[in-house]
């Protein structure tokens, strides 16, 4: 990837990725180290992405959220690693559901799937439209529509109508 290229898609995307990051993880500094390897992987790209696939904002996501989804499953595998030895059975507390149920739409959202908290993530966290929310996730359009207006619809519920 020419260097031009690179700068002109972190100037475009960087912004807007970080609050995604931001406001999937709760955790500024997980956000910027997410940030920072979504980067190293566009720059490291060979080949780059594919405009048949879809844009190169799509491109940048599905990396970032693979790079989250990676350190999920990290995370819980050193939670359950912990809760094997820990000898009075303590554990960290899990920084996602720390910082979520600090206030009232933290405790919302975790009424909602992990599929609908992961669109609702994608659609307003990351300022991504319904359509690249689907390409991302690599499900059909009218499915992640669905599941949008459902998060929705419940958060409205939990929230009031006037929150939401």
């Amino acid at each position: 990837m020419r260097e031009t290229d690179f700068e002109r898609l972190y100037e475009e995307h960087a912004q807007a990725l970080f609050a995604f990051l931001a406001y999937r993880t709760g955790d500024r500094v997980l956000a910027e180290d997410l940030l920072a390897d979504t980067f190293e992987r566009v720059l490291k790209a060979k080949k780059g992405y594919d405009a048949r696939k879809g844009g190169e904002k799509t491109w940048i996501y599905t990396i970032a959220l693979n790079l989250l989804r990676d350190h999920v499953r990290r995370r819980e595998t050193e939670r359950r690693s912990l809760a094997e030895h820990a000898a009075d059975g303590a554990l960290p507390d899990d920084p996602f559901r720390t910082v979520e149920s600090r206030d009232v739409i933290g405790r919302a959202l975790e009424k909602l799937s992990p599929e609908e908290r992961e669109a609702v993530s994608l659609r307003y966290g990351g300022d991504l439209s319904v359509p690249e929310v689907a390409k991302v996730l690599g499900e059909p359009l009218d499915r992640i529509e669905g599941r949008v207006y459902r998060a929705l619809r419940k958060l409205r519920a939990e929230l009031g109508a006037e929150v939401v």
